[in-house]
């Protein structure tokens, strides 16, 4: 039975050791495997920008474990608007981080883990990497059906991606990390990854739609710690190390100095939304009002996440063409965020001459363009 096996296989993992932060040095020589303590996605990321900044990686390799709370990452080069519905993740508390690496975007949670594989330059091998985590999952449970594409995803049964890949390659070290997707809440992936915006146009990296599938949907027995466990034991074998798994505290900064600053680096707005190349959008909404219609055209070009240009059309007899040029003024310059734009427009509500039925109307228009934030 595929319970039975994966039983006792975890029996047969039971001999991992994990030990917290033992053995761990940045500059000594020797293969290490890494677990991070931590499910926060900035500090996890920050582990890896670390490790590839500070870890002297000429004769080792590292294979770093983690995994995060609810969080969408994006790639390198990738442009939030287009990828995820921004709106959806504020309300479920999801959090939006871009990483150092390439690729498309993701969506993490505690089903879902994370491996990032550390060589130097000129070791980097996806495809090995890939292979060594297809031997694992075979070894833990026979019956699967998975295997590693050309584009360096792995299938499960020929069709539902379960892993993903990205890389980043410095000068002397590169690391290759991808994910796996144990159990992971497929329905809030679906609905996160799944951007509302109409007319936005971009040079971003986008990302390409796959079915996906939770390996616990083939076999209720894994759990996440076998999988790890797994990995690590086919890691360890393959590079001919001891199998004990290093815990780290991505805040330790007697293990990791400087690391606190790498993860406030990863969650400022400038560089999660700032780094978005160039985009611009052009869309059209309805403004209802009393027994009226209108449709509302809004132009904006965005640079490093700020509105660069900005253009409303709409009949000059519903709103002032003063009070329209002096939003379109405001929001020249202002962050493509709803908290800013939300903040503008109050400030400038302040200035509308004092007529009710002026002011239910500039309500009006300024929700809507809050909405496209």
């Amino acid at each position: 039975m595929v319970l039975q096996s994966s039983l006792k296989n975890c029996l047969q993992l039971s001999c991992i050791l994990r030990t917290p932060k033992a053995g761990f040095r940045s500059t000594t020589t020797g293969d290490l495997i890494i677990q991070s303590i931590s499910n926060d996605v900035y500090q996890n990321l920050a582990v890896e920008d670390w490790i590839h900044d500070h870890m002297n990686l000429e004769n080792r390799r590292v294979l770093f474990l983690w995994r995060n709370s609810p969080a969408v990452v994006i790639g390198r080069h990738q442009n939030p608007w287009q990828e995820c519905n921004l709106r959806l993740l504020r309300q479920k508390n999801i959090k939006l981080a871009r990483r150092r690496s390439g690729g498309g975007t993701v969506y993490h949670d505690l089903g879902n883990i994370n491996l990032t594989f550390f060589t130097n330059r000129k070791k980097y091998e996806r495809m090995e990497n890939l292979k060594l985590v297809v031997k694992a999952l075979k070894a833990l449970c026979p019956q699967l059906d998975v295997r590693v594409t050309d584009r360096y995803d792995i299938l499960l049964d020929g069709q539902y991606k379960i892993s993903g890949t990205a890389a980043k390659l410095g000068r002397t070290t590169a690391y290759h990390h991808c994910t796996l997707l144990c159990n992971a809440d497929k329905s809030v992936l679906s609905s996160v990854l799944k951007s509302p915006y109409r007319g936005l146009k971009s040079n971003a990296t986008p990302s390409v739609p796959a079915s996906v599938k939770n390996l616990f949907e083939e076999d209720s027995g894994l759990t996440c710690e076998m999988l790890l466990d797994a990995i690590a034991e086919e890691y360890a074998a393959q590079h001919q190390i001891d199998h004990c798994i290093t815990l780290i505290n991505p805040a330790d900064e007697t293990v990791l100095p400087g690391i606190n600053n790498k993860t406030k680096e990863l969650q400022t707005w400038e560089w999660v939304y700032g780094k978005t190349p160039k985009f611009s959008i052009s869309t059209c909404f309805n403004l209802v009002y009393e027994d009226s219609v209108l449709d509302v055209k809004v132009d904006m070009e965005v640079k490093h996440g700020r509105i660069e240009v900005c253009n409303i059309d709409l009949p000059e007899q519903w709103l002032p063409p003063a009070l329209c040029s002096e939003l379109v003024k405001s929001l020249t310059g202002t962050k493509l965020c709803p908290n800013e734009i939300t903040t503008l427009t109050t400030t400038l509500l302040r200035v509308c001459p004092q007529d009710d039925e002026l002011h239910s109307r500039w309500n009006l228009l300024c929700e809507n363009m809050v909405m496209l934030m």
